[in-house]
């Protein structure tokens, strides 16, 4: 069927316009609600495109006002509740939903009670100043977090346009919030040794936070990889670690190791160093003595390691180093800044290491690291190419005509 110019609006093999559109779907039988016609209200048939999408619009406004039990009186909370956090949960990996409950909170809080129809530009605009606002009584909150906030806020309304509980999407007018360009913070090799200088590893558990920043600094796995680690990930012949889980974690006993990793790409073998292999091989050793065989290595009750803990132990073991104070997360940029400024690693070896789905997405996070590379690579570019030039012009110039031999 031929398309006009008008959402929704059609021409059949003999040139006639007519409608066809859905309303959305019946709250009580689930059912899709659709309406066709070739026809105005009057009986007389469309004479051009504009006519069937003036009376499209008529019915769809009649209907939304005339069902009661329909979309029109729909409040956002019950749009999130019943539409768009079933879909949401559903269509992301259950770590990235848990992740994102205390914004969509946020979200929910603001614009909970009014009417789904009823939301305006202006309550968007007002929204995304509060997302930014340093004033008292201002979110304040970061660029990037602001940013993924109101793209969100975003997306459920355009959710509700798609599946027409909603004509317009009113936040499509307000200008975007730009993420920033906010780098992680990391430790250099330097600021690594000044921490494990500063570990005792008479003590277990200090053993244990030891072998957890090691690893975490030398392999770059993400902080979920790294807290679902098993012993039979490690394979000490063949000096390898396999990276195939994630940890979805509600509390330290409340957790779910699962068979599936942020992106394709990021199941993957990561070779690992004779220093790397021996120091988990006497922490295997003890761990089984001391405490018990367990099949977590970054642990010493049987639970996994969570992430508000290696939070807390990167920040004290920096305070007590001296060294700069960076995020659990910082470690993975850590090892990324390791491998390129001592080994000169190219991006593809990088890439595939850190388990992203393509080089482009590491040159996205880490290109700054390569800067200094730039300068040391025309350092080495410095008299490798012998200069010698001829003592007399082979070269007859004829005015400004063509230069012959």
């Amino acid at each position: 069927m031929p398309t006009t110019q008008y959402a929704g609006v059609f021409t059949d093999d003999k040139g006639q316009f007519y409608y066809e559109a859905s309303l959305g779907f019946d709250l009580i039988t689930g059912k899709r609600i659709k309406k066709k016609a070739r026809k105005n209200q009057n009986g007389k048939r469309f004479l051009s495109a504009r006519d069937a999408y003036k009376e499209l619009t008529c019915v769809r406004s009649e209907f939304f006002q005339t069902n009661g039990y329909s979309n029109y009186d729909m409040t956002f909370e019950q749009f999130m509740n019943d539409v768009y956090l079933p879909f949401y949960e559903t269509d992301v990996l259950e770590q990235t939903y848990q992740s994102r409950k205390p914004m969509l909170k946020i979200i929910m809080n603001r614009f909970g009670k009014k009417q789904l129809r009823a939301i305006t530009v202006q309550d968007v605009q007002h929204f995304r100043t509060w997302l930014l606002s340093k004033r008292r009584g201002g979110a304040n909150y970061s660029n990037g977090y602001a940013s993924l906030m109101f793209s969100t806020l975003k997306k459920i309304l355009g959710m509700a346009v798609s599946l027409q509980y909603l004509e317009t999407n009113v936040a499509m007018k307000v200008k975007a919030i730009p993420k920033g360009k906010a780098q992680v913070a990391y430790w250099t090799k330097q600021d690594f040794e000044k921490v494990i200088n500063q570990i005792c590893l008479d003590s277990l558990y200090e053993h244990l936070c030891f072998v957890m920043l090691w690893v975490y600094f030398n392999t770059g796995v993400r902080v979920n990889e790294g807290t679902s680690l098993w012993w039979n990930d490690v394979d000490f012949k063949k000096k390898t670690l396999r990276v195939t889980h994630m940890l979805i974690l509600e509390s330290k006993t409340n957790w779910q190791r699962q068979s599936y990793i942020k992106t394709e790409a990021g199941s993957r073998i990561i070779s690992l160093d004779d220093d790397t292999i021996e120091i988990l091989k006497t922490w295997k050793k003890r761990q089984a003595e001391e405490i018990g065989n367990l099949d977590f290595i970054f642990s010493y009750d049987g639970n996994p390691m969570i992430k508000s803990t290696i939070a807390r132990i990167v920040k004290r073991y920096a305070n007590i180093a001296g060294v700069p104070e960076i995020e659990a997360k910082g470690l993975r940029h850590s090892h990324a800044s390791y491998l390129i400024n001592e080994f000169n690693v190219s991006v593809l070896i990088l890439s595939k290491r850190l388990g992203h789905s393509s080089p482009e997405i590491t040159l996205k996070h880490y290109s700054h690291m390569y800067s200094g590379i730039d300068q040391e690579i025309a350092q080495v570019m410095n008299g490798n190419i012998k200069i010698e030039t001829a003592k007399k012009s082979n070269v007859v110039f004829n005015g400004n005509q063509a230069v012959k031999k």
